[in-house]
Parts: structure tokens; sequence; C-alpha cells
């Protein structure tokens, strides 16, 4: 049980129910990373079976790959056009997969997971005017 929040306060007697047991350790979860835009940082954290996960505070360069030529280039960001993941995301400027970000080589759509994989993957969906 993750959470006790869909524990019910009382019983249909009206008695009040106990929780049985506290959270175990890897129950607990963390903080999400909430990428945004700035000088490159990044946080190590332990995980489930001694494993590591490395989490991109921020970052300012994009592993952008062109789905025609099949090339990927290391591009810096401009700015996060928009994230529909989030309202508040959208707003703050914070890069999670799927947002929408604009890069050197043009419109970039990220792929990876900047919290849970370590990097900013993007695939280009929109050129640059030349």
């Amino acid at each position: 049980m993750s959470t006790h929040s869909s524990l019910r306060k009382r019983k249909l007697s009206g008695g009040k129910k106990r929780v049985y047991r506290t959270k175990k350790k890897y129950e607990a979860g963390g903080y999400p990373a909430e990428t945004v835009l700035g000088t490159p940082k990044r946080k190590t954290s332990r995980t489930l079976g001694g494993n590591t996960k490395i989490k991109v505070l921020t970052d300012k360069y994009a592993s952008v790959t062109d789905p025609k030529t099949g090339t990927t280039e290391k591009s810096e960001i401009v700015r996060v056009v928009r994230n529909g993941a989030n309202v508040d995301y959208n707003r703050r400027g914070v890069i999670t997969k799927g947002a929408e970000i604009e890069t050197a080589l043009g419109l970039a759509k990220v792929t990876s997971r900047p919290g849970s994989d370590g990097v900013i993957n993007a695939l280009l969906i929109g050129k640059e005017k030349a």
C-alpha cells in the first residue's frame, strides 16, 4: 500500500480505521526533477536494487535527431515553446517528455525523460527558416 489517502476514515459501525503499517522506503517516492533551461546540472539518486538514476536539473543542450537524414547533433536549446503535460510546467518552461523546444536546428519534440534518463533527446519536427 503506497498511500493511506484512499483509506476511509471510519468503519460502517462508526469506529475509526487504523493504519496497519507505515510506508516502506521503496514506497516513499521522491521529488520530480523539473528540468529547466540553464547551466548543465545533474543529480544522482539511489533507486530500488541499489541502482542509480541520473536526474537532469538544468541543461542548455539537447541531442536532436533529424528523422529525414537520421543524423543526431548536439544542439543548444533556445527556449521551451510549450509543454502539454502540465499548464504550470508550460508557464515555467519545464522540460519533460513530449515538450516542444526550440533549438538552433529548429523546432523539436523531447523523446527522453530528463528526470529519469539523465539526457535530453529530441526529434526534429520543424526546420528553421533558412
